[in-house]
């Protein structure tokens, strides 16, 4: 994809960080080489959930505790499980030999990463949009789409209990909602936006990146407004953007904490599987914290009380 040099005619341009420079010159490419791919046969069958996991190409140990834990493909009350990563590529051409053929073999034994040849500053919104894309063609069947991070521990049995209650064919987007925020203008922050970007000072209501829920007509309504807007350095403000562009809104999920669990008191610890029995997600999680927990929680004696209410 070529450069658009014109966005460099922009008097504020050239004070920009480099990574907001390459976001203007690029942010019109939207067609990258599929490097690796998941079988054909992923979407075969109908697929209740979808598991959409947005990975870094190193993140090995995460992505294969995932795949041992909440992440595992199965049936869960009687409905289809099924999961698949999104990874770019490594920004220094040495390290990105090494991860491309360490995906290569992930992708010959697990058939679950969908990796695409792209290292940009919007790697995360490029990802979400790219993956809309190719499922329409690949996996348009999936009733729901968990879509969340590596590091997040997703209690994927809860989930199926609460969609199950809903319809796939009405809009559905839930997670920890944020609202009334607009953009950093701060040049240091890791999220400044500065107005060669968007002039907006507010941004509208979304649900924070590191994971939520949403339905096959709510997947439907983002790809065809992702197609039709700019694109934004921020994946999950943009995704905001785009439900707003169709006249949709996010709603808030109590059972999804991408901002952590709180414990009733700081003499109380937080990783209590009795304060996770309940809930949908939590981010972050480290690979060995994921395992412990799994395995706390898929105990049939465990037993909780009052005390481990969560806040």
């Amino acid at each position: 994809c070529q450069a658009n040099y014109s966005a460099a005619s922009h008097p504020e341009f050239a004070k920009q960080p480099e990574q907001v420079r390459n976001f203007l010159l690029y942010k019109h490419c939207r067609n990258f080489t599929v490097l690796q791919d998941v079988p054909l046969d992923k979407c075969a069958q109908p697929v209740f959930l979808l598991l959409v996991i947005k990975s870094s190409p190193a993140n090995y140990e995460r992505r294969e505790l995932v795949r041992r834990t909440w992440g595992r493909e199965r049936q869960v009350l009687g409905v289809q499980l099924r999961r698949l990563f999104l990874v770019g590529t490594a920004p220094d051409p040495l390290e990105a030999r090494k991860v491309n053929w360490l995906l290569e073999l992930e992708a010959r034994a697990h058939g679950d990463i969908l990796q695409w040849d792209f290292d940009t500053f919007f790697n995360l919104t490029l990802k979400q949009v790219l993956f809309l894309q190719w499922q329409e063609t690949r996996c348009s069947n999936a009733s729901f789409l968990l879509n969340g991070d590596d590091d997040v521990f997703a209690h994927t049995d809860n989930m199926v209990a609460y969609l199950k209650d809903h319809d796939p064919s009405r809009h559905l987007f839930v997670g920890h909602l944020i609202q009334g925020v607009g953009p950093i203008r701060i040049p240091w922050s890791k999220y400044y936006i500065p107005k060669i970007v968007t002039q907006e000072e507010k941004y509208p209501p979304y649900c924070g990146g590191g994971g939520f829920l949403l339905s096959q007509f709510t997947a439907t309504a983002l790809r065809r407004a992702s197609s039709a807007l700019d694109l934004l350095p921020i994946d999950d403000v943009f995704l905001g953007m785009c439900l707003e562009h169709e006249g949709l809104k996010p709603t808030r999920h109590n059972g999804i904490r991408t901002s952590g669990v709180q414990t009733p008191s700081a003499r109380v610890p937080s990783f209590d599987p009795c304060f996770y029995k309940d809930l949908l997600l939590v981010h972050r999680f480290l690979p060995y914290e994921m395992l412990l927990m799994w395995d706390a929680l898929s105990q049939p004696e465990l037993s909780c009380g009052k005390r481990t209410q969560v806040y």
